[in-house]
């Protein structure tokens, strides 16, 4: 028995499945074999789409949120890099491997 290749459903094409199943109007079953699909697969979608349904009305998440940037953190990374380019460049230069273009 030869197993089926791995097909990739489109985003409209499991909205559209997941939203019969909300529905309730057949059975998990009778969708399966209505669109080709395991009924987990169908239940996961359904509960995909259950669970995102808050954010199409603009709920606030706090995965949504923009990462709290850490000023001190950045400014001391800057300082770090710029001691390390110095450093490096005045290393390069004794040596006389520096690029003319630098000197």
């Amino acid at each position: 028995m030869s197993r089926r290749p791995r097909r990739n459903h489109s985003p409209a094409f499991k909205a559209k499945v997941a939203l019969a199943a909300v529905k309730g109007e057949k059975t998990l079953a009778e969708l399966a074999q209505l669109y080709d699909v395991h009924p987990n697969q169908i239940t996961t979608w359904r509960t995909q789409l259950l669970e995102g349904a808050a954010g199409v009305f603009g709920a606030d998440s706090p995965e949504a949120a923009e990462p709290a940037i850490d000023v001190k953190t950045l400014h001391a990374k800057i300082g770090e890099l710029t001691l390390v380019n110095e450093f490096l460049s005045g290393a390069l230069g004794k040596a006389g491997l520096l690029p003319s273009a630098k000197r």
